[in-house]
């Protein structure tokens, strides 16, 4: 069909939220096109698997062309950073830096969320976070490289700095990191060293509130504390960082005191905050953003006074709900079944306002060890980890994906191996990203 005579749905991002709403738009006079800049659907939850080697990329990715093979539905890779809703456009940067527009009857933007170092951007030399494969990549590279350099290290000072790995942030994503980073030395590194002992390496977590995995209640955190205290994790919490550099990070607690920690490795997962493509809109259309810079929508998830905008995800700010993956997906739903209605129902009423079911939510601490937090339903230890192995492996996309994480979880449990060790020593964070304009060459500018 002649994609100029459909109704043209424009998609910005390709993760849960995206994803879902591609699929709920399913019909012969809907064009969908989705916009990405990295082309391929991420399981985020599971980056620190990445990170400490456990799974490799394409365990938890997957390229969105081959997701929506003999589907219509158009693949473009691009970074969107604008809108012009009077002429229903949306402009991108290629590859390269070159500009394009593209035109749309809708618009879902589903782009997610950034890393947010709470005014210090300074910090992210330092402690790169963890939102996306690159980053996970860095942090294998970081974490593994610790103990090569502690092996080689002749001062015991500088050994002993190399084996320490300082994680800011006590949510599920420092967390999981912080155990699996304890887990790998003291499980599958101990006996692989000839001058130092890996299980000697101290992971440090630090975070302003009183108690880990706060959000998932009293009960839950206290067992997560007492999981981490027993596998080696040093709390450090009613603190926040006031500064990181290449030996370390400084700590201010409570009481104002500042404390100065040596660590080789320093970790992200403290917050996240709206890219800039929330600005971009947020000033097209008039929209209000929360303090963390996500966008303000109506119950059925558009923006005010644009019912052609739909904003989903992380991204949108909505009675408080949660930048979990389980939001994304309902919201991606209702958003594609409200246009899809909208267009087999013309001057019908609109569908209801968005409701969230609220499924849950689950963190690992350590092999057979999880929490789990549905309702009144609470499950810890191994009921959690199997609660949790359940989940995980009911959101990766593809089956192919499901079955390779299967084998290689069992074969990490079992046997403590894990085959996804392999880094580069070029650093990453150095390298410049594919949408800036190559050195020496002036493109024109983006946008309305």
């Amino acid at each position: 069909m002649d994609r100029g005579t459909v109704h043209r749905v424009v998609i910005v991002g390709g993760g849960f939220g995206g994803l879902y709403a591609a699929r709920a738009l399913r019909r012969e006079d809907i064009a969908v096109t989705i916009v990405d800049s990295a082309q391929h659907h991420l399981f985020q939850p599971l980056l620190y698997q990445v990170a400490t080697g456990i799974l490799s990329e394409g365990q938890i990715a997957a390229p969105l062309r081959e997701v929506f093979k003999g589907r219509d539905v158009e693949c473009v890779l691009a970074e969107v950073v604008d809108v012009d809703p009077a002429a229903r456009s949306v402009f991108a940067l290629r590859p390269g830096g070159e500009p394009m527009t593209l035109p749309y009857d809708d618009l879902i933007v589903a782009a997610g969320m950034q890393q947010s170092y709470f005014g210090h951007d300074e910090f992210a030399q330092w402690a790169p976070g963890m939102k996306t494969i690159a980053d996970a990549l860095e942090i294998r590279r970081r974490v593994f490289g610790a103990f090569e350099l502690a092996e080689t290290a002749s001062d015991p000072e500088e050994q002993r700095r190399w084996l320490t790995f300082a994680v800011v942030g006590a949510g599920p994503t420092g967390v999981e990191l912080a155990g699996q980073i304890r887990e790998l030395a003291t499980r599958t590194l101990r006996s692989e060293f000839r001058r130092i002992r890996p299980e000697d390496a101290r992971v440090l977590l630090f975070d302003g509130g009183s108690a880990p995995l706060a959000s998932f209640g009293k009960a839950l955190s206290a067992k997560a504390a007492a999981a981490l205290q027993e596998m080696g994790v040093e709390l450090h919490l009613g603190t926040h960082v006031t500064s990181v550099d290449g030996l370390g990070l400084d700590v201010q607690d409570k009481a104002g005191a500042t404390t100065r920690y040596d660590a080789g490795t320093v970790l992200w997962a403290a917050g996240v905050e709206a890219p800039p493509l929330a600005a971009a809109i947020a000033a097209a259309t008039g929209a209000q953003r929360d303090r963390a810079g996500r966008i303000q929508v109506n119950p059925d998830l558009t923006i005010p006074g644009h019912p052609d905008i739909s904003v989903i995800g992380d991204m949108m700010s909505l009675g408080g709900l949660p930048g979990v993956a389980e939001v994304a997906m309902q919201a991606g739903t209702h958003a594609g079944r409200r246009i899809r209605h909208r267009i087999e129902n013309p001057g019908a009423p609109e569908v209801g306002p968005f409701r969230y079911h609220d499924l849950g939510s689950a963190a690992y601490l350590s092999r057979g060890n999880a929490i789990v937090s549905a309702g009144p339903v609470h499950f810890a230890g191994l009921p959690g980890w199997l609660a949790w192995l359940f989940i995980h492996l009911a959101f990766l996309t593809g089956y192919r994906n499901r079955f390779s994480a299967v084998i290689t979880w069992a074969n990490v449990f079992i046997r403590d191996n894990r085959h996804q060790c392999t880094y580069t020593t070029q650093q990453i964070d150095e390298l410049r990203t594919v949408y800036d304009a190559p050195p020496g060459k002036d493109l024109p500018a983006v946008g309305p």
